[in-house]
């Protein structure tokens, strides 16, 4: 599967994923049941504490574990703190569990990896060792399970340094995008006005463009070489 089209199955799915919420808030009695300025105000008092951040990376990591898709915690960071404070506690949770997964799959081996994921696997972890933070960079863009991914990626002998800068690359955008088009579509459900539709696909949109720039770059580069 080409990045392209990687790229945008994931775009096409988070907007799946709101629309389908769009609609079950509207005609369901999911509105009743949570009433999303209640919750922000709960949190209010506490976005700003010590204790925040690491309580959100403590609930990355856990849940990370789970298995509870990171697209899902990075919007629901978001809708709790907020489109900047939320991008950046949520990219310091991701960035946290994406570690704790690397170091894992460190720890287990290439080995290890590739016999219970298959020569496949092990092929895809060879390719990561040679191409570095690019390859990390491109994995970020494919639609597969975090924590395995960053078990194979821990399990090829990439430097951690290259795994965390390719994963700020890969993470960053989307980051964003889901943590300020979470935040604002929830307010635009409440109270729906032009302004706020707009400004929550403009954080969804810009973002992501970014993203789309930066993979053309890094294409071009590739051919370069």
């Amino acid at each position: 599967m080409s990045d392209r089209k990687s790229t945008w199955i994931r775009i096409l799915g988070v907007l799946l994923l709101f629309a389908l919420l769009a609609a079950a808030w509207q005609w369901t009695p999911l509105k009743a049941l949570l009433d999303l300025q209640r919750v922000a105000d709960w949190v209010e008092p506490h976005r700003t504490a010590w204790y925040a951040p690491p309580v959100v990376v403590a609930a990355f990591v856990l849940l990370g574990i789970l298995m509870v898709p990171v697209l899902l915690l990075i919007t629901a960071t978001g809708i709790a703190f907020g489109p900047w404070l939320g991008s950046i506690y949520a990219l310091a949770g991701a960035l946290t569990s994406a570690s704790v997964g690397f170091a894992f799959g460190r720890l287990a081996g290439q080995h290890r990896i590739e016999k219970v994921g298959g020569r496949k696997i092990g092929d895809i972890s060879r390719k990561i060792e040679r191409n570095g933070t690019l390859a990390v960079y491109v994995i970020r863009k494919i639609p597969m399970p975090f924590l395995f991914s960053n078990l194979v990626i821990g399990a090829s002998r990439v430097r951690f340094r290259d795994f965390l800068l390719g994963s700020v690359l890969g993470l960053g955008p989307i980051v964003i995008a889901l943590a300020g088009f979470g935040y604002h579509l929830t307010r635009s459900l409440n109270e729906p006005t032009p302004a706020k539709i707009a400004l929550a696909v403009g954080f969804l949109a810009v973002p992501l463009t970014i993203a789309w720039i930066l993979n053309r770059v890094l294409r071009r580069s590739r051919r370069a070489s």
